[in-house]
């Protein structure tokens, strides 16, 4: 196998796309707080198609890992090893694998190794947009979009000289660049969130205002946060995935990533320090990105939050082997047809009948096979971006609402740990707290409907679901996920 660098890179085999324009020309203009897979195959390949156009290689990509942990240091020696270089694989549904060399990360910062040199690279006045993926529960906002000061990591993190979260990272980053007269960056939210840009801003600012009211009125002032809605659908890399994907490509690459075909990224036009050409490879541009977000939230998302907590309980791990099961499809066509679509007000051009279908096409990929557990994991922050709005606007409309009682069913007794086979898998909600998991998991069904997480549906003011959702939950206990399901389809419409 090659070792993939930059020494290797002019030597790869030719069917391996590299990048065509002369990396050692490319200065930052951009950091990236926390870099998981989707960022390196999505705004990272979109920068990699910018630094291909004149004019334009001054954009280049800082990486900063925020986290302090094994993985994280491993993927810091991984990037300094191969010169911030990974290997893309997209995966059409009917179509050969495209492998690519991603080279638009020039320089990655492992920032618990030194958080004040982390903080310090945000300060240079060549990076003027902060973008970040620091997951849906990254942002710390309850249901009311409240940034919660006195819980506990933000509390420490406000009384640390030199502070670790995000939001104080880009705090004390701008402070820096005030007090030396250079001026602010955009922070740019690439997370799952409705009205990403929004919440940016208020936990951002929120931070700042307990830090320094000064300091966070000049960042009101002049920092820019647009909303976007990214979406390309990027499964987690396991080992077996890296030897798969080293052996039908030819390289050594400890950090290969695979996505779909499939890309879209819609922004906002907000950008106080300026901004590559997005426009010219493929980002659209728009006044409001509500609907788009909307859209995507509540079909995309809220579709694999379905396939993934019913998924994982019927003992299914990948989505193609769950897109097989007839009554998983309709389960998602339903919600989608018959939930989702009806409350809905669709972006100008764009039929959600047809979105619904291209979402379907997608899931059926066989070449991505998402894992089911990831899809799952922090369904405490998931449910409330994803499900809320829908459950609430059936119940505010007296439509049925036995697939969202189905949803809420099987992420309840998917904290139980255990599948309908007796299989147990490690359940990741780090936003779950200790009392609501035990509501969660407690004998008084009805009681897990006062968990945090449904905080204002209006859940248990609405008798009839309550009344739905304890006969799916007391069914799915007696006889199992997949034997409910197959009820639920029967007879909902």
């Amino acid at each position: 196998m090659t070792i993939l660098n930059t020494t290797s890179l002019p030597h790869l085999p030719p069917e391996i796309m590299v990048p065509s324009y002369d990396r050692g020309k490319v200065t930052p203009g951009i950091a990236h707080l926390s870099v998981g897979n989707f960022h390196r195959a999505h705004e990272a390949v979109y920068l990699e198609r910018i630094l291909a156009r004149p004019g334009q290689s001054d954009w280049g990509i800082v990486g900063i890992g925020l986290m302090d942990s094994p993985g994280e240091a491993d993927k810091a020696d991984a990037m300094k090893a191969q010169d911030c270089l990974y290997s893309l694989t997209e995966c059409a549904p009917d179509a050969p694998d495209t492998v690519r060399v991603i080279g638009s990360i020039i320089e990655y910062v492992h920032a618990p190794a030194d958080r004040a040199a982390a903080i310090e690279r945000l300060a240079d006045p060549a990076i003027r947009i902060v973008s970040m993926t620091i997951t849906e529960g990254g942002y710390y906002v309850d249901e009311n979009g409240h940034f919660p000061l006195d819980l506990p990591v933000i509390a420490e993190d406000l009384k640390r000289d030199v502070p670790h979260t995000a939001f104080g990272v880009l705090t004390e980053a701008l402070r820096l660049r005030r007090d030396r007269g250079i001026g602010p960056f955009t922070v740019l939210s690439c997370d799952n969130l409705p009205q990403n840009g929004h919440v940016a801003r208020n936990a951002t600012l929120t931070w700042a205002r307990a830090r320094d009211a000064a300091l966070a009125e000049w960042m009101a002032d002049n920092v820019t946060f647009p909303c976007t809605m990214v979406d390309r659908i990027t499964p987690a890399v396991r080992p077996d995935d890296v030897r798969r994907l080293d052996a039908a490509s030819g390289l050594d690459d400890r950090i290969p990533v695979f996505c779909e075909d499939f890309i879209q990224w819609v922004i906002e036009d907000k950008f106080c320090a300026g901004r590559p050409e997005f426009d010219a490879v493929g980002v659209q541009f728009t006044d409001n990105v509500y609907p788009y977000e909307e859209v995507k939230l509540r079909m995309l998302n809220a579709s694999h939050s379905l396939l993934g907590l019913s998924g994982v309980l019927s003992g299914y791990r990948i989505v193609s082997d769950i897109m097989a099961d007839m009554n998983e499809v309709s389960l998602v066509e339903r919600y989608l047809g018959l939930d989702a679509e009806p409350l809905l007000t669709a972006p100008p051009g764009m039929e959600l009948h047809e979105y619904g279908a291209l979402l379907l096409r997608r899931f059926r990929n066989h070449a991505i096979s998402d894992q089911l557990l990831r899809i799952a994991s922090d369904s405490t922050s998931k449910l409330q971006m994803f499900i809320r709005e829908t459950a609430m606007g059936l119940l505010a409309t007296h439509r049925t609402p036995i697939r969202v009682a189905f949803v809420i069913s099987c992420y309840l007794e998917y904290l139980r740990g255990h599948d309908d086979n007796g299989a147990t898998y490690p359940i990741m909600e780090p936003h779950l707290s200790a009392p609501d998991r035990a509501l969660a998991t407690g004998a008084d069904l009805d009681a897990a409907l006062n968990m945090s997480v449904f905080a204002g549906w209006g859940l248990t003011e609405s008798p009839d679901f309550v009344t739905c959702y304890r006969t799916v939950r007391q069914a799915i206990r007696a006889h199992g996920t997949r034997r409910t399901l197959a009820e639920v389809v029967l007879t909902a419409q």
